[in-house]
């Protein structure tokens, strides 16, 4: 039970530099230090002992799980990324993830809903001032609170650029109108990510502006939860702005450069979003391992055929290189260096395998994985949204493909 787990904020004192210093003088090193170890271990035990008991529930009933959350909260394993200094765990992004891994493998519903914080609170930590990061990320460690990254729309998803929603100066605020949807956590958010378009006549990198925006400001309308195939737990819906006005110390960054850090915090949180499909990936191997164990055709067991002994090689193959390019994306970013190629290979990728895992998954178990009282075909629902949401499949492969194509002319 979490009242048997370890909280994480007792590993606050060890700092960025300490875990590098630990982990990396050595070169290549695929050891997980003790620390990680034991983030690790407090994962996968709440994973085990408070998501994969209710998940079903959650899935079928689309209920909120609220109860989840506030004790994940207490352990620590929300807002992994908010600095120390105001009041976070300040965690690398390799350790992010190797948490993301143990929570996604107990439900993906469950922990999009946790990991959508993360998502919400890179924009703040990149552009915002000590002001507002004090405000706003300091509140999320002193109460389980729940944040959104609010920047798709109706007629726009991954193309950010056809972002409609207007941000109009007026002396020392900001007048935002405009809608947006399939905003995860978006119901339940106590503040809002916000980017708009300040400038109709600028590009793409000079026309939007980025915001913090509180919940209870008087022209925001959370619209009704979607009804999605999988991932039910988590609460996706539209929010509407009619005439909110936000101060302009609200503002991240400079105005106009609010694309450079919405797209700035995928870097961030595409590794996490690989480590939550890699989790999936990993139940499914592990429940089809399971009951072809013990489901018997033709007078033997399931894994003494061939063809589906291979199925399960085929998986594991997929899952561990997933693994290793999730970590790879984040520990480029723990180094200081820009991880954008790294995170849309991690993400594509893992996104694909999880996919193909899951669908697996349910080839083994024959007719009872089609069936909603086995557990695959929940996880084949689940899995689809890692190929469309923080950028499609296909947004990852023209983002590697571009720095292909400019690292090779850059060398001609």
């Amino acid at each position: 039970m979490a009242s048997k787990l370890v909280s994480l904020s007792k590993f606050t004192s060890f700092s960025r530099q300490a875990f590098h210093g630990i982990r990396y003088c050595s070169g290549i090193n695929f050891e997980l230090t003790p620390q990680q170890k034991e983030f690790q271990d407090t994962s996968r035990r709440f994973a085990r002992d408070e998501i994969i008991p209710v998940a079903a529930h959650y899935d079928k009933t689309g209920e909120y799980p609220w109860p989840v959350l506030k004790k994940a909260w207490e352990l620590g394993l929300i807002n992994q990324a908010v600095p120390e200094e105001y009041g976070g765990l300040g965690l690398p992004l390799v350790d992010m993830c190797i948490n993301a891994i143990e929570l996604a493998f107990g439900c993906t519903g469950i922990s999009t809903a946790i990991g959508a914080n993360d998502l919400a609170e890179a924009p703040v930590i990149l552009g915002g001032s000590h002001e507002i990061k004090k405000k706003f990320l300091g509140r999320m460690t002193e109460e389980p609170l729940i944040a959104a990254y609010c920047v798709t729309e109706p007629d726009c998803g991954s193309d950010v650029s056809g972002i409609k929603t207007t941000a109009v100066k007026k002396g020392n605020e900001w007048v935002i109108n405009g809608n947006k949807m399939w905003i995860t956590n978006g119901g339940y958010a106590n503040w809002y990510f916000l980017l708009a378009r300040s400038d109709p006549n600028a590009k793409t990198g000079d026309a939007f502006t980025a915001f913090v925006v509180e919940r209870d400001t008087p022209g925001i309308t959370p619209g009704k939860k979607e009804w999605n195939m999988g991932q039910r737990a988590s609460n996706t819906a539209g929010v509407t702005f009619e005439d909110v006005v936000i101060p302009n110390e609200n503002v991240l960054g400079a105005p106009g450069k609010g694309f450079k850090i919405a797209m700035g915090a995928f870097d961030l949180t595409r590794p996490a979003v690989a480590a939550g499909a890699v989790g999936l990936a990993q139940r499914a191997l592990e429940e089809a391992t399971k009951y072809a164990l013990t489901r018997k055709t033709f007078g033997k067991y399931l894994i003494d055929h061939q063809a589906v002994a291979f199925i399960l090689a085929n998986m594991a193959i997929g899952i561990e290189s997933s693994r290793l390019c999730t970590y790879r994306s984040a520990w480029e970013a723990d180094q200081g260096r820009q991880n954008t190629y790294y995170a849309s290979i991690a993400k594509a990728l893992a996104a694909d395998v999880a996919m193909k895992c899951t669908t697996d998954a349910v080839q083994v178990f024959g007719g009872a994985g089609y069936n909603s009282e086995y557990p695959v075909e929940k996880l084949m629902r689940d899995a689809k949204i890692f190929q469309i949401y923080e950028g499609t499949a296909q947004v990852q492969r023209v983002v590697i493909s571009r720095i292909i194509e400019q690292y090779a002319k850059s060398t001609m």
